[in-house]
């Protein structure tokens, strides 16, 4: 794909009001959509949409990223391994893997990224 659709949401899901995850999150026709429901200096959960056909890239984060399948099926690539997830399945990034997520059919997931703690472990 040569530029990817991305859309993304900034403003934080509201607090304190009950909300069902896979409604927050449409899909849109060749894009990959990103809603925000909580970003901190401390990590981020996202919902994520992808249309059939649509990926994001290849890169790597400096913090593991959890990811849950909420509606559908993912293809999870991490370094030379895929693994393909099902609804209510989720599957740990570690953090410094190069990985890519790809939709070989539309899919919803949740993505909770933690960014403190790693200090503990050195």
């Amino acid at each position: 794909m040569d530029q990817q659709n991305l859309n993304n949401a900034e403003k934080e899901i509201e607090k304190a009001k009950a909300f069902i995850v896979v409604e927050i999150i449409e899909y849109v026709p060749n894009s990959v959509v990103i809603k925000t429901i909580i970003k901190k200096a401390t990590g981020n959960v996202t919902a994520v949409s992808f249309d059939y056909g649509e990926s994001l890239g290849n890169k790597t984060v400096q913090f593991d990223t959890f990811i849950q399948v909420i509606e559908g099926k993912a293809e999870i690539i991490i370094g030379d391994t895929t693994q393909m997830l099902l609804t209510g399945e989720s599957i740990i990034i570690p953090a410094h893997s190069p990985h890519e997520i790809k939709a070989n059919e539309r899919f919803k997931m949740l993505s909770t990224v933690i960014k403190s703690g790693y200090e503990e472990l050195i």
